[in-house]
């Protein structure tokens, strides 16, 4: 391997998963982590759920603590990259540092879609994606009476189970007709629709939001798109995240929704690479079209194909995605990508909250969802990753289980 240094911009999941590849694949160079956070890196998923209700500590969330950094000579240093000089290989830090690199790796992320609205900048407001809004919410939460919630995506939906369980009325904003609808079949958007009901959740849909409206600089209401006005004290929105390229821009790689890579997951520059929420990559899952997943296996197995390729082993990426919230006392894992599902079989209860749901395009599956079956997600993976092709006759057919099926499938 001639590459003697690799600079990782961004310590979410990808990039510290580079760092610890790298020295697990036996990489004896220089490796400098930069982290535009304080502390150390930690994981992303408790930040709407555990560590917001205070059931675990930052040390909890933590990828490694700081003795790995130190042991491993794994530089993390808190700075922010403003510039990538590709003639010179270099990237220019904000505070005047200069990092030459040999190989670098664009893992930056995504930020919030903002509140673009009257009211936004009100105290009480907030989105949730780092440990710094988990750290200002986390109090406000337990003692909040009124809460509305913007998007019935994942984090807005994992915030509102949570409020609602701290006894606040929650209110549920979303533009579409159902919850998590680009994610989820319209039978899993019912089963976790009637359990949030059940739970106080009220949701308001096709309702968009006006303004948010407020008193010495707190929000106390939210004034609706029907003209309707919900009283507040706290306000949490999740309505999309934005990729973070524009430090790839302004270095002239290519960039349309996500920097694109190759299958190979490197940019326009053969000396850069771009990994999990802010890569478009050809995705065999989605018929090779550039897709940009946002999801921790995502960013994770990125990083892992990236450092094989650095150590001549390279190979297309082709992992199959898969996804997971909990929202309560539901656990959803999804493998694959539903797009263009146009065929569903449902296995289970779905009053039990036990159901999984097989989802086709054609007699192609594509995706299954599975609501508190974690034996089901398991084996749809071995399925999906692997053919032969499960019909939606077969699935459907009295008594049919994933398991057995895959077992005497099995090649």
């Amino acid at each position: 391997m001639s590459i003697k240094s690799v600079v990782i911009v961004g310590a979410g999941h990808g990039g510290v998963q580079v760092a610890i590849s790298l020295r697990q694949e036996g990489f004896t160079g220089r490796i400098v982590l930069l982290n535009d956070e304080e502390g150390l890196p930690y994981q992303r998923p408790p930040l709407s759920k555990a560590y917001l209700l205070g059931k675990i500590g930052e040390s909890a969330m933590l990828f490694r603590p700081a003795t790995f950094y130190a042991e491993q000579r794994v530089e993390l240093i808190h700075d922010h990259a403003h510039a990538i000089d590709r003639t010179n290989r270099r990237v220019l830090l904000t505070s005047g540092g200069v990092l030459d690199y040999d190989h670098l790796v664009l893992a930056t992320g995504a930020h919030n879609r903002p509140l673009n609205i009257p009211g936004a900048e009100l105290a009480g407001v907030y989105g949730v994606k780092t440990k710094a809004d988990a750290d200002a919410l986390s109090p406000l939460v337990k003692a909040a009476k009124h809460v509305v919630v913007i998007g019935a995506g994942f984090i807005g939906l994992e915030f509102a189970a949570v409020a609602a369980a701290g006894g606040a009325a929650v209110e549920v904003l979303e533009l579409g007709d159902r919850p998590m609808a680009r994610a989820v079949s319209p039978q899993m958007s019912d089963l976790f629709r009637s359990a949030h009901e059940s739970w106080g959740v009220h949701f308001n849909f096709r309702c968009g939001v006006v303004a948010l409206e407020g008193e010495a600089g707190q929000v106390t209401s939210v004034t609706t798109t029907d003209g309707r006005r919900l009283v507040a004290d706290l306000v949490v929105y999740g309505i999309g995240v934005i990729p973070n390229v524009q430090l790839a821009l302004e270095a002239g790689l290519d960039v349309d929704n996500g920097i694109r890579v190759n299958s190979a997951l490197l940019t326009s520059d053969p000396a850069i690479s771009a990994l999990g929420d802010v890569a478009a990559f050809p995705c065999v899952q989605n018929g090779e079209r550039y897709t940009r997943l946002e999801s921790v296996q995502n960013a994770v197995d990125q990083g892992k194909s990236i450092v094989a390729r650095l150590m001549g082993k390279a190979a297309p990426y082709v992992a199959l995605p898969w996804f997971w919230t909990d929202q309560g006392a539901l656990k959803l894992q999804i493998a694959g990508l539903s797009i263009g599902a146009d065929n569903y079989v449902v296995l289970g209860d779905a009053g039990a909250q036990q159901m999984s749901v097989l989802c086709f395009r054609g007699e192609e599956l594509i995706a299954v969802e599975s609501c508190n079956r974690p034996g089901d997600h398991i084996y749809a993976r071995k399925i999906l990753a692997r053919p032969p092709a499960l019909t939606p006759v077969v699935a459907a057919a009295q008594g049919f289980d994933l398991k057995t099926w895959e077992a005497e499938n099995r090649r």
